[in-house]
């Protein structure tokens, strides 16, 4: 619809009250966040306000963004865009309306059809290229202290009137509220995601939290380990051994994702994930997964050869165990410090036959009952007793790895 009435027409105030009022009542009719921005704008347009572009951007806690961006036009979908930390060196940012507004608080206006107009943000002139008229930035206020921004701007010939920019005021709390609320749970899906894993955190956020609420499921465990850790750990600079596992994970963890598998947890230099059974996806389809993301890592490792931080250490390598049996999944603890991961004679095993991959200097083994859905891939090493359990394990390694 169009977004250009006249400017001189006085808003709407029953319109402008029931935009206020859908606000206040959490804007439930928008299913996102990007759908609130959109309903709101078009709600504030119907109540006489001539606007152009709008923009929210808030900061949030994630470890790889500083803050989401959200911009709407009139008959376009609001674009959503994420920006890194790295945005917080850039010299634009520094020295735009948004980044003064984290810093002081308050609000901006710039008429830009004014030819007295201050010209102090280099933003200002993309906007005058734009044919915009009128610039107005608010806060927005959350209720922890944490400033967020609003933008709006107009084409209107002589900008916003004093009564566009009261009702454009109006909106600033109500929103903050909802920005604030949509905010809360974008953090908490994020670190959920970040420190326990995306499956886990859905359980978590459907109110699996109970201590001891569990559940049976059949999976291919993978338990990898970075080989030489300790002489590692013995011969680096902490912020280097730090640095190293960090990329030795950067190249394990991609592959493990990207062929559906959950990282479960990181034990130091170890890490253990799962490739769940299910009844859309069954064995043969998550061993054959399993597998291509541990042949993917071998080859991310391998082309890491000569380039480990440090100088006098020796190449990144590394030992996995894929193994496919049950395992117990859900909540674990003491109290109120709970862990949510997988535990069971299954993954016991898996740790067991890691260490076998170790005693034979092989990057991957398996067990019997992972390698009989990929023959084709493994030949028998032998039987290995295992600690703790009664009867030895056949153990098979991949035909194409020499050992």
């Amino acid at each position: 619809m169009s977004a250009s009435p006249d400017a001189s027409l006085p808003v709407q105030p029953a319109k402008l009250a029931a935009a206020l009022g859908w606000l206040a009542d959490g804007a439930r009719s928008a299913a996102r966040s990007q759908d609130v921005l959109e309903q709101l704008c078009v709600r504030l347009v119907e109540c006489g306000l001539p606007l152009w572009r709008v923009a929210v951007f808030v900061r949030t806690l994630h470890p790889l963004l500083m803050g989401r961006g959200f911009v709407w036009r009139p008959d376009h979908e609001v674009e959503v865009g994420e920006a890194p930390f790295q945005l917080l060196d850039d010299t634009t940012f520094l020295a735009s309306p948004v980044q003064k507004i984290y810093l002081t608080g308050e609000a901006i206006r710039r008429r830009l059809a004014d030819p007295d107009c201050p010209d102090d943000f280099p933003f200002l002139n993309e906007l005058r290229a734009d044919n915009v008229t009128d610039y107005l930035a608010l806060p927005l206020n959350f209720t922890n202290g944490e400033i967020h921004v609003a933008t709006f701007t107009t084409r209107q010939p002589g900008g916003f009137s004093e009564n566009h920019v009261a009702a454009l005021e109006a909106i600033g709390p109500p929103l903050s509220r909802v920005a604030e609320v949509r905010a809360l749970r974008v953090t908490a899906i994020s670190l959920l995601d970040a420190y326990v894993g995306h499956k886990a955190g859905e359980h978590i956020l459907a109110g699996r939290i109970r201590r001891g609420d569990v559940e049976r499921i059949r999976a291919v465990i993978w338990l990898s380990d970075m080989r030489g850790f300790t002489r590692r750990a013995d011969a680096m600079a902490p912020a280097s051994l730090i640095e190293t596992l960090n990329l030795f994970f950067d190249n394990l963890v991609p592959p493990i994702e990207s062929e559906g598998g959950e990282v479960l947890k990181f034990m130091g230099d170890g890490l253990l994930a799962i490739f769940r059974i299910s009844e859309s996806a069954d064995a043969d389809e998550a061993c054959s997964r399993a597998l291509r993301a541990a042949k993917a890592a071998q080859t991310n490792i391998a082309a890491l050869t000569g380039a480990s931080p440090g100088e006098g250490v020796e190449p990144l390598r590394f030992g996995l165990a894929l193994h496919l049996g049950e395992a117990l999944y859900g909540n674990i603890g003491a109290g109120t410090r709970l862990d949510f991961t997988c535990i069971g004679p299954s993954v016991n095993r898996a740790a067991r036959l890691e260490k076998v991959a170790s005693r034979l200097g092989r990057t991957v083994v398996a067990s019997a009952a992972f390698a009989r859905h990929r023959p084709e891939e493994f030949i028998a090493l032998g039987d290995f007793e295992l600690a703790g359990f009664r009867e030895p394990e056949k153990v098979f390694g991949l035909r194409d790895e020499l050992g």
